[in-house]
């Protein structure tokens, strides 16, 4: 769903979105993903205001069951045309301005603001449990379900030298 920015009233537009995201390498939405935004212009200057609401399938990075988590943000975001960073060599996002982004040719994807704001939400390791037990590194057994006999005696490579030592 694209905005035109130009188009956008003085005082503002209240905007209600449900749609399913589309799948890709980052995030998949399962179901519908709603929001309800309040979108602002001052000049230039576009402020996103509101709250998102969706379900994502994620991956556990312990013991590699997919699960699906359930994301609820609120977002205050402010856009600025691409222009302005286009005839600068190099541009720094000051830290207390980090919820800043850019727009181009008049336009605002409020999809991909969207999809945007729930990847930068999403865990970095994502968890199924915090007691997730993960694999077994020797038989890859789902410690979870089940456990395993195998011996988890670890030494490092760069030891096993003096092992063969203590052994004589």
């Amino acid at each position: 769903m694209k905005i035109i920015v130009s188009e956008i009233e003085e005082r503002g537009i209240d905007l209600d979105f449900s749609e399913t995201l589309s799948q890709n390498s980052l995030l998949e939405s399962i179901g519908p993903v709603t929001a309800h935004l309040r979108i602002g212009r001052q000049g230039e200057e576009v402020r996103i205001e509101g709250d998102i609401q969706g379900t994502v399938a994620l991956q556990c990075s312990r013991c590699l069951i997919n699960f699906h988590k359930e994301l609820s943000l609120n977002i205050d975001l402010l856009y600025h045309p691409a222009a302005e960073v286009a005839r600068e060599e190099s541009y720094e996002v000051p830290s207390d301005k980090i919820n800043i982004g850019f727009y181009s040719n008049d336009e605002l994807d409020i999809t991909q603001v969207i999809r945007e704001q729930m990847i930068l939400s999403l865990p970095m390791k994502a968890l199924c449990d915090e007691a997730c037990r993960g694999l077994c590194p020797v038989c890859g057994a789902d410690m979870n379900l089940q456990r395993c006999e195998c011996k988890h005696e670890y030494i490092d490579p760069r030891l096993k030298s003096l092992k063969k030592l203590l052994s004589k």
